[in-house]
């Protein structure tokens, strides 16, 4: 999760404006509004007490239901954990955390307001006094950082009737890695590492394929003798393996692509430094304007990762690096 950036003023009017619950009418509270529609008008027309007894059962249940799903949203706390790694154009793992005082939830659904992140998380009860993780498979349509302005908890109980939703304010912000493809393309030659398939004689006592034998030394790891040769020669002979090196490459993004090239070739150098980070080897980054050294290890992946969704939206990496510092 990137520092929160500031909402637009469209956004912040918008918040201001927002009445503080909004209500929907589900496919069932439709049916059961025609179907008390219809026994007020029959109770109008025929003066029958039955059909009035009965309209003012159905509306007193539009006022319990109203009441109960008010009861299931107060008193909550949330926040937001986000997710460990999101990825364009596929389902990644997104968490919100969940807590109330007293009373019980029931039926709640949480989603993030105004954004264009789709999929939503479900929690059937919540207790009083515990917080309770809610977990979600989410999707982002783009890479790059996704302003997050709020988190909108729904909730249809008791009788599903209406969908009654209450948006708490979290500013935040989530950033997007690009879609994990294929690469068509070779990363190209190294730029150190050893040439062809020989190992270099004066790199030995490594883990790869094996270069000879020799005696044991004094104080040397004994769990590289070679017992049956050294059963055969009356010593104790040690195995000795060429280091395997690792090779460096420096990907490069070119200067000038947009639109569908700029994000076709994002998806592929996270691809290319996936398979080689993958490989052992160290992998660096050239973007238009700033360099990434050389490095092995899946923190790099994830450094080159957040290097790449963030091209093209170098404005507000620094709006937000500005804010960090004030």
């Amino acid at each position: 999760m990137k520092a929160p950036a500031r909402p637009s003023f469209k956004a912040r009017l918008r918040a201001f404006l927002r009445p503080p619950r909004t209500l929907s009418v589900t496919k069932t509270g439709r049916t059961y509004l025609v179907v008390t529609f219809g026994v007020g008008l029959g109770a109008l027309n025929t003066g029958n007490n039955l059909l009035y007894l009965l309209l003012g059962l159905l509306l007193s249940m539009v006022v319990v239901s109203g009441v109960l799903s008010e009861r299931c949203l107060r008193d909550l706390t949330v926040r937001r954990v986000g997710a460990d790694a999101a990825f364009a154009r596929e389902p990644f793992a997104y968490r919100w955390a969940v807590s109330r005082k007293a009373g019980h939830g029931f039926a709640l659904t949480f989603s993030e307001d105004l954004s264009p992140l789709t999929g939503t998380g479900k929690l059937g009860h919540l207790h009083a006094g515990k917080e309770h993780i809610v977990r979600a498979d989410l999707a982002a349509p783009h890479r790059g950082p996704v302003s997050l302005s709020g988190v909108r908890v729904t909730t249809t109980w008791p009788l599903g009737l209406f969908a009654k939703t209450r948006v708490f304010s979290l500013e935040g912000m989530l950033l997007v890695y690009p879609r994990r493809g294929y690469a068509c393309k070779e990363p190209g030659p190294a730029e150190k590492g050893p040439r062809g398939e020989a190992g270099s004689p004066r790199h030995l006592d490594g883990t790869g394929d094996v270069a000879g034998l020799r005696e044991l030394a004094a104080n040397e790891d004994a769990r590289r003798i070679h017992w049956l040769k050294s059963a055969a020669a009356g010593r104790l002979l040690k195995v000795e393996r060429e280091r395997e090196e690792r090779r460096v490459w420096k990907l490069a993004l070119e200067t000038g692509l947009t639109g569908d090239a700029l994000e076709r070739r994002c998806e592929e150098v996270a691809a290319q430094a996936h398979q080689l980070l993958d490989a052992g080897h160290e992998v660096g980054l050239q973007l238009p304007e700033r360099t990434l050294r050389p490095a092995a290890g899946a923190s790099q992946e994830r450094r080159i990762l957040q290097a790449l969704a963030w091209v093209g939206f170098e404005d507000a990496d620094a709006g937000a690096d500005s804010r960090e510092a004030a």
